[in-house]
């Protein structure tokens, strides 16, 4: 007998009531599961007693903001948890430094319950993607290229020593999107449709400052860059050699 796994748990944290509550009830009669909170003191509460799919979490709360808990909750060795950011102005620093922090997407109030259940649905599909032609049952691997390695079921970065450097999920999707296709341009709306699943506007700079951010954990600069590289007008490309590899415990085997 096949059992139905439970509805994706959503934590809506916003110290607006009238938000909160009416989001919660669109969201639960979409069939999801709904917690709310009203500031940082109780997001973490709820965090630490029950199994959260994905957080909404407003940027303008009173006492921790949301920039402060969204950088809490990428730090080293938090969990990996996908993040939508809400944001009560149109400012583009406000997304700006959201995406930076490791936030998934972000939207801007005030907005459909519509809307908020789509970029939901789109989050938690990304986070849950296979990567490409990659079986079920297929052990742990790594992409190695320079002095790096991917894991790719980690999903986090290993240096020449093996080190951990721990990866947001937007910044773990791009860097697969670029590996798997390497010594190709993409455009940012490439980029952005195999990342976010969704189209670029023209003031879009989430790609460029995704790209930023991973620049700076492989500890590439713009100019003279070793892996990345920024081609003029049209996008970005891959230039080092990217080769399969066994882990190293499936090599000392």
């Amino acid at each position: 007998m096949t059992t139905t796994p439970p509805p994706d748990h959503i934590l809506i944290v916003d110290d607006d009531a009238g938000i909160r509550e009416l989001a919660a009830e669109y969201l639960q009669r979409q069939g999801l599961q709904v917690s709310v909170a009203a500031d940082g003191r109780r997001m973490r509460e709820v965090l630490a007693t029950q199994r959260i799919d994905l957080l909404v979490l407003d940027l303008m709360l009173p006492g921790t903001d949301g920039i402060a808990l969204c950088r809490e909750l990428r730090s080293p060795g938090a969990p990996p948890l996908p993040i939508i950011m809400l944001t009560a102005r149109s400012d583009e620093a406000d997304r700006i430094l959201g995406l930076e922090l490791g936030a998934d997407d972000y939207l801007t109030k005030p907005f459909a319950a519509r809307e908020l259940l789509a970029r939901i649905h789109a989050v938690l599909r990304r986070t849950r993607m296979l990567p490409p032609n990659l079986a079920v049952a297929e052990p742990a691997r790594h992409l190695a290229f320079g002095d790096w390695r991917l894991d790719t079921t980690a999903r986090h970065l290993l240096d020449a020593t093996g080190a951990v450097v721990a990866l947001s999920g937007a910044e773990y999707r791009l860097l697969r999107v670029l590996l798997d296709h390497p010594q190709r341009i993409l455009t940012r709306d490439q980029l952005l449709q195999l990342t976010q699943g969704r189209d670029a506007d023209v003031f879009d700079r989430s790609i460029d400052l995704l790209v930023s951010r991973v620049r700076q954990r492989l500890g590439d600069g713009a100019r003279g860059s070793r892996y990345i590289k920024t081609v003029r007008n049209e996008g970005y490309v891959f230039c080092a050699d990217v080769l399969p590899t066994a882990t190293p415990k499936e090599a000392a085997a």
